[in-house]
């Protein structure tokens, strides 16, 4: 099997998450969080993986990959779209392929908390999507955006590298712009984004000192602004946000997040209680007043306190979630307190 999309065909039909091809060994796909390797095929070799990845790549792209010796794009083959990064490992060329669902999950089919349809109707402010990397972060927001699309009339903005979901045709008008391919960089586009007229904006991930810097400016001058992050809880996320930037800044830097913040929900797929599948356990923060107090006062320590005893804002901690995960039957008790990242607040909530 040396055809890339017979490869990719495997992984849309055993609906894996990700296919990795690289020199020395077997094709792997990703399911449920577990590599398998794909032996139907062959070894892959130094020649056969740039003869696979260099065969979909453009004379730009490959341009790009050179110079930079990494790329990431997106794919469509098959009837499906691919995330792709490639890149060289020990003088060799090799990929990974991020599977981008074909449909887009409602918040509900994605087990998404109650509160995420509220997000849809904020005029403006910041909402953030945070969590390691794999754990569905790019999936929520497309949920998101996609139900402000069918139910509003609004013009989004996305930069993402690169686009992953293609929205359906609805109420709004949506640009999307992809890394290399509609712009240079993050900078550049969330320099240029209020001249387009956006209602919202939707930025793939704050990566940097800029990119955080001009989506806090943004949330603060009307518009509503999605982004991720790759943070584990809501106090690490405010953390984050702050730290990036040098300690003189920080003070205002605290006063702009404890005013544009509007929520974080940090979510993790959980393996589910027959292993064939997982589940989304989340925390969310809601900005309330006592919220921007303790984030303006630098006391992001005090988060947790908060979430925990703000259940009427809809807020939860992210043990309170697996609890609940577990009380319905979805997930071991083994599980949750493996994913738990408070132990005390575990043994509290799973006896």
């Amino acid at each position: 099997m040396t055809d890339i999309n017979q490869l990719l065909q495997v992984t849309i039909d055993r609906k894996a998450s990700d296919l990795h091809i690289l020199d020395g060994y077997y094709p792997a796909i990703r399911i449920h969080n577990e590599l398998y390797a794909i032996k139907i095929s062959e070894l892959v070799t130094k020649e056969l993986a740039s003869q696979l990845l260099l065969s979909i790549l453009n004379d730009e792209q490959k341009g790009n990959l050179l110079a930079n010796k990494e790329i990431d794009f997106g794919y469509s083959a098959l009837g499906y779209r691919f995330r792709v990064n490639m890149y060289y490992t020990k003088n060799s060329l090799a990929a990974s392929f991020r599977l981008i669902p074909a449909s887009i999950k409602t918040i509900d089919e994605l087990g998404l908390p109650p509160i995420s349809h509220e997000f849809c109707n904020y005029k403006q402010g910041l909402v953030l999507i945070t969590g390691p990397t794999g754990e569905g972060k790019s999936t929520s927001l497309a949920s998101i955006i996609n139900k402000i699309n069918l139910s509003s009339a609004k013009h989004i903005v996305t930069i993402e590298d690169p686009i992953e979901f293609i929205y359906p045709s609805g109420n709004s008008i949506i640009s999307q712009r992809e890394l290399q391919q509609d712009t240079h960089s993050f900078n550049i586009a969330l320099k240029s984004v209020l001249r387009e007229d956006p209602d919202i904006i939707l930025i793939g991930e704050m990566r940097d000192y800029d990119t955080i810097q001009a989506a806090l400016t943004i949330a603060e001058t009307g518009h509503l602004v999605f982004s991720t992050l790759h943070t584990s809880t809501a106090s690490e996320t405010v953390n984050r946000v702050i730290d990036v930037f040098p300690p003189a800044q920080q003070n205002q830097i605290r006063a702009q997040l404890s005013s544009s913040l509007k929520a974080v929900v940090s979510q993790r797929l959980i393996p589910n209680l027959a292993r064939n599948g997982r589940v989304l356990a989340a925390e969310v923060l809601i900005n309330t007043p006592a919220v921007a107090s303790v984030i303006r006062d630098g006391k992001a320590f005090l988060i947790d306190n908060i979430i925990e005893t703000g259940e009427e804002y809809k807020m939860m901690l992210f043990e309170k979630s697996l609890a609940k995960l577990y009380t319905s039957g979805q997930i071991s008790k083994e599980t949750a307190y493996a994913y738990a990242f408070r132990q005390n607040e575990i043994k509290k909530f799973v006896t």
